[in-house]
């Protein structure tokens, strides 16, 4: 399901019942469902009246799932929205709305709900017992469940709850503009603003910018957490100066690196102070962020949150821990570490080692302890025996003032081993923009052998549902050009 009040209601359910939840992606195709489904061995499926006809229907037949529950959008609305919204759904295109036949495996959340009693059967699942299989996003190979237990996601709540120490209890209306199926979702807007007692404002698609901006404005939102490319939308949005973002005070970025200009930008325009975190699937997710009340270092992760350790160390070995200013592959230890891999031990134990979780990023720790990302181990270019990083590369073209957004890949070189070639997405208006220009720009600020030796310019980029770059699905590309 998208973010819905069905989809809260089934969470918290499911965890009050010593139940594991498997949150899928609403937009996976047919084969990526029939993998997690029978991968976690899912008993239940509680899904979108139009989701279960336009891609489950056909596929029963082939998943472990023996009882349906069907939400549908109208549900939750009130009258006379839930009369009227059918008649836009069912324009939509795809529709997002469908009639579904009840039967012995079949229900409906609705009728669920109204038949049965409210008490919910007594039941106290143990701190270490498994809440969530949480799958990867399967960008380096097969999804992988990731087992978070109650431990891991009670205490990465009570992480989060500590640094957001002006956050008023039952006094703030958070946006959940961010997909409950990624963990990022699901802990930092849904479980946390449980813990806080904040009002929830769900969306539904977070792709839909106006209609986040609309939501921001029009229910007083206070709390916003998001990914780099939403605050870069907003900032970018014709009119927007012209629309009261005012009520917004914290805001969490995550997911992506999140540029000064953008981040100057959004703070200046709201009034309200943006902290970047870092984190993964297995970390439930959160593992380090700035301090929203402390000091703050534009371009790094912050520090490590309560009660978890992290260390630099040499990407090589894995075990020599590395001096300040010195980059190395980043590894953390703390409460929030998933319990490993679900039917995956050897996965689980090349990822966690003597307790130390391996992230497979690249990090640069200072006197501070400030850390910054400069990369993933598996993004790193290789040019010419230098090792670049594309994250660096992309900061300073999105610093450029025609630039929209960028994504750098290495691709095959004869000579070098790999180069560095840039996809660039301009501002409308700047079609003018020359390759030769973004190369200046990269000369005065970059090393001669991290400058793009290629710009490609795109209408858009490749993206996940979380809004992410999917820098894999431009390498492949060039792969197939090179073979073809």
């Amino acid at each position: 399901m998208p973010n819905l009040p069905q989809t809260v209601i089934s969470f918290l359910a499911i965890l009050q019942l010593g139940a594991q939840a498997v949150m899928t992606n609403p937009l996976y195709m047919p084969p990526e469902i029939e993998h997690q489904w029978n991968d976690a061995g899912c008993d239940v499926a509680i899904v979108a009246d139009f989701l279960y006809d336009q891609k489950i229907k056909a596929l029963r037949g082939k998943l472990p799932v023996t009882k349906y529950i069907i939400a549908s959008i109208p549900d939750y609305l009130k009258f006379p929205l839930n009369l009227l919204a059918p008649i836009k759904l069912k324009k939509a295109t795809p529709q997002l709305i469908a009639k579904v036949e009840a039967g012995p495996s079949v229900m409906f959340f609705k009728d669920l709900m109204k038949s049965t009693q409210p008490a919910a059967p007594k039941h106290r699942p143990a701190l270490d017992d498994v809440a969530v299989i949480q799958y990867t996003g399967g960008t380096t190979g097969v999804s992988k469940g990731a087992m978070l237990t109650h431990r891991n996601l009670s205490c990465n709540v009570q992480q989060i709850h500590s640094w957001f120490r002006d956050v008023q209890i039952g006094e703030e209306v958070l946006l959940a503009a961010l997909p409950y199926f990624h963990i990022f979702g699901l802990t930092v807007c849904m479980a946390w603003p449980v813990r806080a007692a904040a009002s929830l404002v769900l969306a539904a698609n977070p792709r839909d910018i106006s209609l986040l901006i609309k939501s921001i404005a029009k229910h007083r939102v206070t709390l916003f957490p998001a990914v780099p490319a939403m605050f870069n939308a907003i900032n970018n949005t014709p009119g927007i100066e012209k629309i009261d973002l005012s009520s917004v005070k914290s805001c969490f970025s995550g997911s992506a690196p999140l540029t000064e200009d953008v981040q100057m930008k959004f703070e200046a325009m709201t009034g309200a102070k943006i902290v970047e975190g870092f984190g993964l699937t297995e970390t439930s997710p959160v593992l380090t962020c700035s301090p929203l009340l402390g000091q703050r270092k534009i371009g790094h992760i912050g520090i490590p949150m309560p009660n978890t350790e992290v260390r630099v160390v040499d990407p090589e070995d894995g075990r020599r821990e590395l001096p300040f200013g010195q980059e190395g592959e980043l590894i953390a230890r703390g409460p929030q570490i998933m319990k490993g891999y679900w039917q995956r031990p050897e996965a689980t134990d090349e990822m966690i080692q003597d307790g130390w979780l391996y992230t497979g990023d690249l990090a640069i720790m200072d006197e501070d302890g400030y850390l910054r990302i400069v990369g993933r181990k598996k993004d790193m270019i290789i040019a010419g025996g230098y090792n670049i990083y594309p994250d660096e590369i992309d900061r300073v073209l999105q610093a450029h003032p025609s630039v929209f957004e960028s994504c750098t890949i290495g691709v095959p070189d004869e000579k070098r081993g790999e180069t560095v070639k840039a996809y660039v997405v301009l501002h409308p208006g700047e079609e003018g923009i020359t390759s030769e220009q973004l190369d200046d720009w990269c000369r005065e600020r970059l090393a001669a052998y991290k400058v793009p030796r290629s710009y490609q310019f795109r209408e858009e980029l490749p993206k996940s549902s979380m809004m992410k770059m999917l820098r894999r699905v431009l390498r492949d590309e060039e792969v197939k050009k090179s073979s073809s």
